[in-house]
């Protein structure tokens, strides 16, 4: 697949960067952990040639940033806009990301999503921007309310995980004009 080039990004403590295919041992050894993928749905990578080719079939043909840390230089997640299948028409992304376990608990999360809600906003002038969870993810939820959006509602058996598990979907949503109004309120 083509490369979908992505603007490197920056915020205090991250650079948010194109994936590169020399990036596949760094993605391994963070979604290779059974903490990580399945709260999202995908499965823990079985090899770094697993990881080469998420990069290469989900990151290049996608608009999916690696994360990496400032201060080590290591990459420690992947945040990325995708099609949002709900609202096609629409100028609408949705939002997804996966953290390396080890960094948890750290705000890094919500830092690069904020930033990333900025340039869609900003940028690719959205009008909706849209994010889905699990019911179980209480981690995700909370960035994901931290970071302004809001809730729509659940849509029960809706998302086949890679196990052959049916699970619900928790949708949540931010508008231009509430993205606007958050603007604001820091002024």
């Amino acid at each position: 697949m083509e490369k979908n080039n992505v603007p490197t990004l920056e915020t205090e403590r991250l650079i948010l960067r194109m994936w590169s295919r020399k990036d596949a041992e760094a993605l391994y050894n963070y979604a290779k952990n059974p903490n990580v993928g399945p709260h999202a749905g995908w499965k823990p990578h079985e090899s770094v040639a697993e990881s080469r080719l998420v990069i290469k079939t989900l990151f290049f043909p996608n608009m999916v940033w690696a994360m990496v840390d400032k201060e080590t230089g290591s990459i420690i997640g992947s945040i990325g806009l995708d099609l949002d299948s709900i609202r096609p028409d629409v100028a609408s992304k949705e939002l997804g990301y996966s953290l390396d376990e080890s960094y948890w608990g750290r705000g890094l999360m919500t830092e690069a999503a904020k930033r990333l809600i900025c340039y869609a906003f900003e940028e690719l002038k959205l009008t909706v921007l849209m994010i889905r969870t699990s019911d179980s993810n209480r981690r995700s939820q909370r960035i994901i309310e931290k970071c302004g959006f809001f809730y729509e509602g659940t849509f029960r058996r809706a998302y086949k995980t890679y196990d052959g598990g049916v699970r619900e979907m928790r949708c949540y949503s931010m508008l231009r004009e509430e993205y606007e109004r958050q603007l604001a309120n820091l002024t």
